[in-house]
Formats: structure tokens, sequence, C-alpha cells
């Protein structure tokens, strides 16, 4: 993996918690803001990055452009989902980041249980499974197949938050009903863009509340008055974009096409395992590791490792820029 794409310092070990955005996303962005400065170009170079983001997203995991929304964060382009569904039965991961588990609280009835277990557990008395492909808290990797199966064997709606999956971990998103990504971590975007798949089925029973005139028909025939025109595909469940966080999106998106996610994904893992290795742990398939060592915080904050200790176990993450130095720095802190 090419580290020169990116302008990483030594001992960046914490994508799970924001991505480093590739040189040419930095730059495209630099360069919005410096025509934003002077009024030097119109909006729609602006909104043409939102769409190559758009695209470039339904790629990534195998979706038709029609199907994909965008938005800020995953939250918010859950609730519609939420609101949609209100009523039903939820079935969610006991430890689950907080975007795919408050909206399903605030719509109905929630049970949890362990990420291995979720097969197990879907039966008729779920009516949607929601789960993120790769938990934050502790890198383990759901069983996407198994999980999908056995909801629709017994009718029930598929929902994932691939935030940690997205950029490394190839899945097939067209399994799902829906498909949220909040893309500033592995897809190494600024905070404030998030795009979703939303299957065609399912969106026909969900009302768009936050629709404005980014999710009309013809965006520059929505801006004034009634009546309702919104756009027959996903689009109705867009908001209206931040252009420079988009502007930066569609190129960091498309490097990671470039790449290969398959590709970004050997390297991640090999890296996590060596760092495993190092520690005496055996191996895994996750480019999160969370691992108990004593003292790591303090350990690592010497040497200059930014990685993330959560209650007392410490979470590091291994992305395209970060490299086998990296590793071997970060261990020399932690067995030293």
């Amino acid at each position: 993996m090419d580290s020169t794409l990116w302008d990483a310092q030594p001992g960046w070990l914490n994508t799970a918690s924001y991505g480093l955005p590739p040189r040419r996303a930095y730059e495209a962005l630099q360069a919005m803001l410096g025509d934003w400065r002077v009024g030097r170009t119109s909006a729609d170079q602006w909104n043409d990055s939102t769409q190559r983001a758009r695209r470039s997203y339904a790629r990534l995991i195998g979706v038709a452009a029609e199907d994909v929304c965008v938005g800020a964060q995953v939250s918010q382009v859950l609730t519609p989902v939420a609101a949609g569904l209100a009523g039903r039965r939820f079935l969610v991961p006991e430890i689950e980041f907080t975007s795919n588990v408050f909206p399903w609280l605030l719509a109905g009835q929630v049970r949890t249980a362990p990420v291995a277990a979720l097969p197990s557990r879907i039966d008729s008395s779920v009516d949607v499974v929601a789960f993120s492909l790769v938990q934050s808290a502790t890198g383990e990797v759901a069983d996407y197949p198994a999980i999908v199966a056995a909801a629709r064997a017994c009718g029930a709606l598929v929902v994932v938050d691939a935030t940690q999956a997205c950029g490394w971990l190839p899945f097939d998103g067209s399994l799902a009903d829906v498909v949220v990504t909040g893309t500033y971590k592995w897809l190494m975007s600024p905070r404030g863009t998030a795009l979703a798949y939303l299957d065609p089925g399912l969106r026909e029973r969900l009302t768009p509340w936050a629709a404005g005139w980014y999710a009309g028909e013809d965006v520059h025939d929505s801006y004034y008055g009634p009546p309702l025109r919104l756009a027959r595909t996903a689009r109705r469940f867009d908001i209206s974009p931040s252009w420079p966080a988009y502007v930066a999106t569609a190129p960091a998106l498309e490097l990671v096409e470039e790449l290969g996610v398959a590709a970004i994904g050997a390297h991640n893992v090999r890296l996590a395992n060596r760092f495993l290795a190092g520690l005496g742990r055996p191996p895994g398939n996750s480019a999160i590791v969370v691992v108990d060592v004593p003292q790591a915080e303090q350990r690592l904050s010497r040497a200059g490792i930014r990685a993330a200790v959560r209650a007392g176990r410490l979470r590091a993450s291994f992305h395209a820029y970060t490299t086998d130095a990296d590793v071997d720095l970060a261990l020399n802190a932690l067995t030293a």
C-alpha cells in the first residue's frame, strides 16, 4: 500500500475514531475553500462532488446510485427509517454504537443479543435486526450472510451500519434493506457526510421528513413553494449537503475504489495481526484490535503513538496509510 498518498505522521493507529484524508482529498478541500473565499466559482461544481460521492459509494457496496441518499450523520439518515417503522420490534447487538440504537429505542421495542448470537436470536418476534458490520467497541466482525439469511427466513428487515467496515471490508450492500455509513472513518472523509442505501421496496413505506429543495425531482425547480415535487429515487431522502465536506469526500471514496477494498482490507488485517502477534495474541479478522495492556495509554503517549483507550483497554486500528514501522513503534512502546 502506497502510504505516500497521505501525509500521516508516524504512529497514527486510531482510524476507528477518524480517518486521515488522502492528499488529493485534502487538496480538493483547500482549493474549494480558496474559491469560496473570493467567489471564484459556482456551487454547481461543489454539487458535482456530491453526485460523485453518491456514485462512488454505490459502486463500493454494490448497489445502484439511484438507491443511495446523501446525508450528514448516521442517526440523521436512520431517523426517517425509524419513524417509518415505529411500533416494530427491533433486535440490536448488546454493545452497539448508539447512533444505531437510539433511533430504534424511540421507535419501538428493542431487544439485545451478543453479535455472534444474532442469527440464532432472529425469529418471528423480530421485525427488524439492526447491527454494525464491524463493532466499534471490540472490532468484532458480524456474520453478515448468516444474519441476512436468518432475517429473510423470518421476514425481518436488515439494517446495517457500515461505518467501521466500509473502506476495508468487502460486502454486498444489496443483501440488506438499509446500509448507512458515516464516511469520516475508513472512508477518510471530513466529518459531516454520510451515505445510505435504501431498498426501493422499503422506501415506499417511509416518509422523507427532512425533505427540502435538495430532495426535489429537479433541484433547480424546487427552490420555492408548493406543490410537493420530490425525487422518485432515494434522492427524496437527501438533505442539502455540506459542500466543503462533500468536495473532499468524493476524491477520498474514489481513491478507495482505485486501491480496492479487498487489497486495503488485506493490508489492514495483516498489520493488525502483526500487532497481535507482537503482543502474544492469536490472529484475528478485523482491522480493529482491542487488547488489555497495562499502562497502555501512558506508554503509547510517551512514544508518540495515537490510539484509543476505552475503559482501560487499548483499541488500535490499522488502515491503508499505516505502515509496518507504525506497528513496530507501538509494539516497542508496549513491550519494552
